[in-house]
């Protein structure tokens, strides 16, 4: 079971401690899960606009352009 063996080589933690590190990794988890809910809001809004896709697409063309001549 390679879960009994992670647990075994963690030290053993107070409460406090652990609830601490719990939260951390509860935070962390609501934050990439929000953050994918905006990428895929603004992807939503700028499939409304494929012009504007173009028009980065080519403006970054352009800075790449410029930092490759320089």
């Amino acid at each position: 079971m390679p879960g009994h063996r992670a647990l075994a080589a963690t030290p053993r933690l107070d409460a406090k401690t652990r609830r601490k590190l719990e939260d951390q990794r509860r935070m962390a988890f609501r934050r990439a899960i929000e953050h994918y809910n905006e990428e895929r809001r603004l992807n939503r809004q700028i499939d409304d606009y494929p012009e504007l896709i173009a028009i980065d697409y080519l403006r970054t063309l352009r800075a790449s352009a410029r930092a490759a001549a320089h």
